[in-house]
Order: structure tokens, then C-alpha cells, then sequence
């Protein structure tokens, strides 16, 4: 087992008197240094391979900076081709799935940043928005298909627009004065098994303990999660980080209390009355909605928050107040100046909080708008295991 555990608060010296929202990291797993994915939609190719980096990390592994880009290009073609072959039913998005790395590595290997960036068409970084848009109202012309039937060339082309974007594929190149191609480079320099990778959710619209497939638009390839009730899903992800594991992680980040300011925590905040004296619920309570609502997301402080349950789980997912939203990667533990234990989550948007990148969310967070997790199957408790028949 690896952890590695910290003393000091994660912003130090007068900071710390001024600001309400201080956390000392308890442990704080190896990382590759954080990314920014840019105006992109492609959070689930960084947090995918932010995990798979500290998976080679944890097994001893030389760090290596895995290209995101070189998974996107095999994700995009294989969706066009499934988009079309169902006539164009399918979320054709620049959104995807953990499972759409470890598939696109299994079938097509990696390879390191510095053989393919991606960065092919006048940026510095990545901006997607013509070539997303591009790339839809190709694959919508050929289902559309005035010809009456498909051509032999479309996908020949529809490959020619990724490579003018994001650059042809390196078909060999040479990494640390070895030759790889992707598949050997995924196979001998990596050493993971992507078998070993399971995503995890839990919803009660299907039987516990059982596979299916996440109805959610960007699981575009139709891949199954396993379902666990909740207390188990945070039992995973609480025994993966104390194990040395770190944890992929599928979220809504939609809610007010996320870290999307420079407050760097994601909380989700009940109404303060158990902290009110009776005149002070009574104005609370005659608060408009809105005022009461700016009031409870101001968060200049620590705020309780609400005690989340399967249900809510449920309600939230049915009714689309739970969507899936942003991919990020789980590295370690910590807790606030009240003692309460939040996780500290790499995120995909660069260097943009005083946290350098990082956040910490609230365990009522993860409970109430965890889409999925994925875990290396040696990370999950052991009596879980056995009801999955992992």
C-alpha cells in the first residue's frame, strides 16, 4: 500500500487566518501534474488518462505524460461509424466515457504527449468548437444520404478531417531511444491490463449487484457499469484511496455549490437552521426563494449540508437534476477546520483556483451527484467483489 500523508494546510501562512475554506490534505496519492483540456469537451479522455498515469505511478512505473488527443481521434471515428450504421440515433458529441479509453487503448494502444499533441490547426491549445462542428454536419450528410445509399469513401474522408485537425496518427515513433508503435507502447511500456478497469455506479432502476448499460448520451458506445447502493459506492471509493488506489470520477457539476470559483470546494448546502436561533430561522424563512437560495451558495463559510440518500439518488437522475457532466480524477483525503473529510479531486482546466488546479469535494457531494466511478477491481473491498463476481 501507498500513501503518501500531509501536515500542513493546503494554502499556509496568513491565508489560512483570512480564508474560512482551509483543508489539510491527510493523504494525497502520486499524480501527474494537472492539465487543461481548454475549450474542449474531452474532460473524460484527461481524467481517464490522469488516472491510468498514477495507476503506472502506483505500480512502480516511469511517469509519463499520456496523449488525450491520439484517444479522441480513435474515439471520434469509431463513433462516426457507429453513428451511421444506426442512421444517425446516437449522441453525436465531443463527449465520452471512461470506458472509451480504456476500449480505444485496448484496440488501438497510446502514446505520449510528445509524439502526438493534437494541436495541428493554429492553437496553442485545445479549441474544438469548428471541428466538433465540422465533424457533426459530416456524419448528419451521409445519413442524410441523398445518393440513396452509402459511398465506399465516406469514412476515408470523414478521417482526412481529423487529420487535418489534430494530425495523422504516428504509425511508429521512438520513446526513450526505443521503437513502439501505439499497441507495443500501451502493451510494454504501460503494462496495464485494461481489464482490470470496471466503472461503478448506483441506481435503483436496475437490480444491485448487477451490470448495465448507463442511459446517459455520451455512453454512446452502449458499455455496461456495475450497480452497487450507494453506501458501497462510497465504501469503494473510500477503500480504493486508503489502498493506494485513486479513483476516476464521472460527476454533475452543475449544482451552485460546485468548485467552479475560486473557493476550490464543491458542497452541497442544506438549509442553516439547525445553526439559526428562532429569530433567525423566522427570517430565513421569509426570505424570498432567490434570496434564500444566493444566501446558501455565497458559502463564506462552512455550511451544513444535506444528508443524502438512495432516493434522492434516484429522483435526481430520473427528473435530469443529475447529469453527466465533467470527468475528474480523485487523489487523496483531507479535512476542513471543522474536522469534516472532503476528497481532493484533480481537475482538467489548468491552473485556474487557489488550489492550483485541485478541489475538494464534500462526501455528500460525491454521494448525491456521482454519475460513475472507475477503479482498478483490486481496489473494491473484497466481501463487494464477491457480490459482483469480480
Amino acid at each position: 500500500m501507498f500513501v503518501v500523508s500531509f501536515s500542513l494546510p493546503a494554502i499556509a501562512g496568513d491565508e489560512t487566518k483570512k480564508d474560512p475554506w482551509v483543508f489539510e490534505d491527510i493523504m494525497e496519492l502520486p499524480a501527474m501534474p494537472v492539465e487543461d483540456q481548454h475549450r474542449s469537451g474531452t474532460c473524460w479522455s484527461f481524467s481517464t488518462l490522469s488516472f491510468l498515469e498514477s495507476e503506472m505511478l502506483r505500480l512502480g512505473k516511469d511517469p509519463v505524460n499520456l496523449s488525450e488527443m491520439f484517444i479522441v481521434w480513435h474515439t471520434y471515428s469509431e463513433k462516426a461509424l457507429k453513428h451511421v450504421r444506426v442512421h444517425g440515433s446516437l449522441n453525436f458529441s465531443a463527449g465520452g466515457a471512461f470506458h472509451d479509453v480504456t476500449n480505444m487503448i485496448s484496440e488501438y494502444g497510446v502514446v505520449p504527449e510528445s509524439v502526438y499533441t493534437g494541436l495541428k490547426y493554429g492553437e496553442e491549445k485545445h479549441v474544438h468548437g469548428e471541428m466538433d462542428r465540422v465533424l457533426l454536419e459530416y456524419v448528419n450528410a451521409v445519413v442524410e444520404n441523398k445518393n440513396r445509399k452509402l459511398s465506399t469513401a465516406w469514412h476515408d474522408a470523414y478521417i482526412q478531417i481529423l487529420d487535418t485537425y489534430l494530425g495523422e496518427l504516428p504509425q511508429k515513433f521512438n520513446f526513450e531511444g526505443k521503437e513502439y508503435t501505439p499497441l507495443s507502447f500501451a502493451r510494454n511500456y504501460l503494462g496495464l491490463n485494461m481489464n482490470d478497469y470496471v466503472e461503478i455506479t448506483s441506481y435503483t432502476h436496475h437490480p444491485f449487484y448487477s451490470k448495465f448499460i448507463l442511459e446517459v448520451p455520451d455512453n454512446w458506445s452502449w458499455d455496461e457499469v456495475y450497480n452497487v447502493p450507494m453506501n458501497e459506492m462510497e465504501e469503494i471509493i473510500n477503500h480504493s484511496l486508503n489502498n493506494g488506489y485513486t479513483v476516476a470520477w464521472a460527476a454533475d457539476v452543475s449544482e451552485k455549490g460546485f468548485a467552479s470559483g475560486n473557493k476550490g470546494v464543491a458542497v452541497l448546502p442544506a438549509a442553516p437552521e439547525l445553526d439559526m436561533n428562532d429569530a433567525e430561522i423566522s427570517r430565513w424563512e421569509d426570505l424570498p426563494e432567490r434570496e434564500r437560495e444566493n444566501e446558501l451558495y455565497k458559502l463564506e463559510k462552512p455550511v451544513p449540508e444535506l444528508e443524502v440518500t438512495q432516493e434522492m439518488r434516484q429522483i435526481a437522475f430520473d427528473n435530469y437534476q443529475t447529469t453527466d457532466d465533467h470527468g475528474m480524477h480523485i487523489i487523496g483525503l483531507a479535512k476542513d477546520k471543522r474536522g469534516q473529510i472532503f476528497y481532493k479531486v484533480k481537475n482538467s482546466w489548468g491552473d485556474y483556483n487557489k488550489y492550483k488546479g485541485y478541489f475538494y469535494v464534500s462526501k455528500p457531494y460525491v454521494n448525491y451527484k456521482t454519475m460513475c466511478i472507475m477503479v482498478h477491481k483490486d481496489a473494491i473491498p473484497p466481501n463487494i467483489r464477491e457480490k459482483l463476481n469480480l
